[in-house]
């Protein structure tokens, strides 16, 4: 699985980028049919103390997977975001299942 980050209007980190590949990584294992995931990270002002947005998305047969979120700091967006396209990646694998 080749995996793409992108920190958009600020500046990288290195420790976000390990984390976020340790998690890919172990999403990747229960998941095979992941081939390439790409993730963004952007930063907005907010007047909730939110403003911490992680977006990615999976390649893999079928159409893309995409999922964001959006909290309080960028720890909280990855998991939340892995947790969402595990869902999905869940509900595609019981749907194709039937058929392989």
């Amino acid at each position: 699985m080749k995996v793409a980050i992108q920190f958009v209007n600020m500046p990288t980190s290195e420790a976000m980028e390990t984390y976020t590949i340790g998690k890919l990584e172990n999403l990747a294992k229960k998941y095979d049919a992941i081939i390439n995931a790409n993730v963004f990270f952007k930063q907005e002002n907010s007047p909730k103390k939110l403003g911490k947005i992680c977006e990615m998305e999976l390649s893999l047969a079928g159409p893309r997977i995409f999922a964001s979120s959006n909290e309080k700091n960028y720890e909280l967006a990855v998991k939340h975001t892995i947790s969402d396209l595990e869902k999905q990646l869940k509900k595609r694998k019981g749907v194709l299942k039937p058929y392989l």
